[in-house]
């Protein structure tokens, strides 16, 4: 079974799939069924790619920290009501 890498169109989600024949995957965290398959960069190391894997990897965290902080304000505003 192969393991593809997949970004789903309605929300972005990048996400791994082991595929047994042809059939497409579902996006993890929406569920959509409307992925696209990505061409895995695993196999070629260059100062490109893993410069690309670092901004991938902040822009990662970032939204990690964000959507943290976006909760903590959340349950802060909820307790004060």
């Amino acid at each position: 079974m192969p393991l593809y890498e997949y970004r789903c169109r309605g929300c972005g989600h990048d996400f791994e799939a082991l595929v047994r024949d042809s059939s497409t995957p579902a996006c993890p965290t929406c569920q959509s069924s409307d992925v696209e398959r990505l061409l895995s960069l695993f196999s070629v190391s260059s100062a490109t790619t893993r410069k690309a894997s670092l901004e991938a990897g902040r822009r990662h965290g970032q939204k990690e920290r964000l959507d943290r902080a976006v909760a903590d304000r959340e349950e802060i505003e909820h307790h004060r009501h």
